[in-house]
């Protein structure tokens, strides 16, 4: 065995390791990830690298990913590997279109409250409305996230009107008492 194949072996038993530890936490969740899900996760991961021409140091993204995201209600055990993947894909992306202006855990809190609040769990929303447009705005020049973590970021770029819950409430109450 030569030393770049012995080195990818050790890193991929690491990153195993490290992703499987995570089941501790998430199990509580209803989240577990199998063997196979870990190896597959591995894989994808390893494919998105190469297409998205990245390598990775010391510690995977992934479980950062996954302790972010387990206790979102748009997460199940039956969504949770696909997601996983795509939420990888997405990261990796990302990174590479903000130039990696953004850190690791700015772009995860940031892509984390836009799943939950603006995407309502729809990844593809995710990707190709909310980070498209604040990482335009990252290659721009952009900072302001850093003061934040990337958490409260979006409104300040969101260009889609939302329906604000007060005012239907109340609107639906106007209706109701005429």
């Amino acid at each position: 065995m030569d030393g770049q194949n012995w080195l990818e072996l050790l890193n991929g038993q690491t990153w195993l390791k490290q992703v499987q530890e995570t089941n501790q936490y998430t199990e509580k969740f209803g989240l577990v990830l199998s063997e196979k899900d870990t190896e597959l996760l591995l894989a994808e991961k390893n494919n998105t690298l190469k297409a998205e021409r990245r390598v990775e140091f010391g510690q995977s993204i992934l479980p950062k990913i996954i302790y972010e995201f387990c206790d979102s209600s748009f997460l199940s055990q039956n969504n949770y590997v696909e997601t996983l993947i795509r939420l990888q894909e997405i990261f990796y992306l990302y990174k590479n279109e903000m130039q990696d202006e953004i850190t690791d855990d700015e772009l995860i809190h940031f892509m984390r409250e836009q799943f939950e609040t603006v995407c309502y769990g729809d990844l593809d929303y995710l990707a190709e409305t909310c980070l498209d447009i604040f990482a335009q705005a990252v290659r721009a020049g952009y900072r302001d996230y850093q003061e934040t973590q990337g958490y409260g970021e979006f409104e300040k770029f969101d260009i889609v009107q939302r329906w604000d819950k007060e005012l239907y409430l109340e609107t639906l109450r106007e209706l109701c008492w005429r």
